[in-house]
């Protein structure tokens, strides 16, 4: 019996070893038959992912950088893990915050809202410490968290619908998802900040279709948003310098959109605060693009209503290439007399006090070249029923340099001047009006007293010639009446025509 169950166990060992040896052929055949349908599948979902992340973001995150990144727990703490894994961390924490929140289930959804806002802040503090170290995986899911958390496009119940100035007194609007959204803000300014970053790698992430979408954000109506948003494009603009003259274009294109077409946009003021900043650290001589930016973008931003909003960060930028090139305050002069406006009072002052800092730093030859165009319009200016525009107006007269170059043109700007001032004092309802007229005429005296009367005479002249052609046109009507007044007489002889009879019989 021990013998017959010998005999057996080697002929079922090699029995079984040839079966183990044939399933081993047939497994690994049909391993490698489903594998070449499995690879196919998991390569389409791949590449249908990856399409659906450039939808999602500009930036492109290759599947082949996150290959080799060694997946980490999230909920793990920086301070729990060695330093070579704080990278792999890192990247894992970007991909939690990636997660949209479940919003059907509200219990779920506060928790996963918490969580992502515990791991933005861990985040935060992680890159302030100043410990991180960003490869190219990490870069690429910080632009790619960035980009599913803050690009979207605003209802339009967001955009205002004034299109005047009157929106000053407005309350703005504050995004209610801030609390979030500030976080994100806060770990991209850190990041793009970063001393480290290699900006020759982050470029590829950080591109142009990146940055348009950012200058899109500028629409939103949370002013909170758009401050964070001035301060990442201006350093997005001082590290990479590549994307420089396309930023300047990108943002040459949102103005020319809102001063042409829509006249309606949340972020030009932040926009004009950052190019403040930009068109100082411009190199002298000037460049020609940067001159055509002056002509083609600044001057015409005065031609909107809503020019209140954003005309102190405009001054600004108006003035800093004045200082540049002082040749350029003849274009800019041209430009507010060209946009100069006719009824609305308040954009009037700010025009006018505009002109006296451009006048504060314009050279001796440039102003000869625009004076007459200009002060005809102050001259209007100072005859103004509108008692503030006449009041600023007058105010020109206690600057200094105006006053100097006022002394060295006096022969030109004299008879300019003179005549509306007269007509003030004859003419004008306000008292303080009046006052000022007085002050301004006692101070031209002062001047030049000569001047002064000559002025006055030929203004005597001219009225006394005026009033006798108002009497010559008064002459020539009552001429022409009385002429008129025959034809009627001499029409009543002609005897009326008989109405038309219809001699076809009906």
């Amino acid at each position: 019996m021990i013998k017959q169950i010998l005999r057996k166990l080697p002929r079922k060992s090699q029995k079984s070893d040839s079966l183990d040896s044939a399933g081993n052929d047939s497994d690994n055949h049909a391993s490698n038959s489903d594998d070449g349908v499995q690879c196919t599948n998991f390569g389409n979902k791949i590449s249908s992912r990856l399409r659906v992340v450039k939808r999602v973001s500009s930036a492109v995150f290759p599947a082949s950088i996150m290959a080799g990144v060694e997946a980490v727990e999230p909920n793990l703490s920086f301070n729990n893990v060695s330093n070579p894994q704080k990278p792999n961390l890192f990247i894992s924490k970007l991909n939690l915050c990636c997660e949209a929140c479940n919003s059907s289930d509200p219990d779920k959804g506060t928790a996963e809202q918490d969580l992502k806002r515990r791991t933005l802040i861990e985040l935060v503090d992680f890159v302030s410490s100043g410990s991180a170290k960003f490869n190219e995986a990490a870069i690429a899911a910080m632009c790619k968290m960035c980009a599913i958390n803050l690009f979207r496009v605003f209802p339009p119940k967001y955009r205002s619908n004034t299109a005047s100035g009157e929106a000053d007194d407005e309350e703005p609007m504050f995004d209610p998802a801030w609390s979030s959204l500030q976080l994100v803000y806060d770990l991209f300014l850190q990041f793009i900040s970063y001393s480290s970053l290699d900006a020759k790698v982050a470029k590829k992430y950080i591109d142009q279709p990146f940055i348009l979408r950012l200058l899109d954000l500028f629409e939103s109506e949370d002013p909170r948003e758009r401050d964070c948003l001035k301060t990442i494009l201006h350093r997005i603009y001082g590290k990479f310098t590549v994307h420089r003259p396309f930023v300047r274009k990108a943002v040459s294109n949102i103005i020319y959109t809102f001063v042409f077409e829509t006249e309606r946009h949340n972020g030009i003021a932040e926009l004009l605060e950052i190019f403040g900043s930009i068109i100082s650290g411009f190199a002298v001589p000037l460049k020609e693009e940067h001159k055509m930016f002056l002509c083609r973008v600044l001057i015409p931003l005065h031609k909107p209503k809503s020019v209140g909003v954003y005309h102190q960060q405009l001054t600004y930028c108006v003035v800093q290439f004045i200082d540049k090139d002082p040749k350029l305050a003849n274009s800019v002069i041209t430009g507010l007399l060209k946009y100069w406006p006719v009824t609305n009072s308040q954009k009037e002052l700010m025009f006018i006090s505009e002109s006296e800092e451009i006048l504060e730093m314009i050279s001796m030859t440039e102003f000869q070249k625009i004076m007459v165009p200009l002060f005809r319009r102050i001259a209007c200016c100072l005859n103004s029923f509108h008692y503030q525009v006449a009041e600023r107006a007058h105010m020109l007269w206690n600057n200094e340099h105006v006053l100097n170059l006022i002394k060295h043109n006096r022969q030109v700007i004299f008879p300019l001047i003179f005549p509306a001032l007269e007509r003030n004092s004859r003419n004008h309802w306000h008292q303080t009006v009046l006052n000022l007229t007085k002050n301004t005429r006692k101070m031209l005296s002062e001047i030049d007293d000569e001047l002064t009367l000559a002025c006055e005479r030929k203004l005597e002249e001219e009225n006394s010639q005026s009033n006798e052609a108002s009497e010559k046109r008064k002459l020539t009507w009552e001429r022409l009446e009385l002429a008129a007044g025959f034809e009627p007489a001499a029409a009543n002889l002609v005897p009326p025509l008989k109405p038309a009879t219809c001699s076809v019989a009906c």
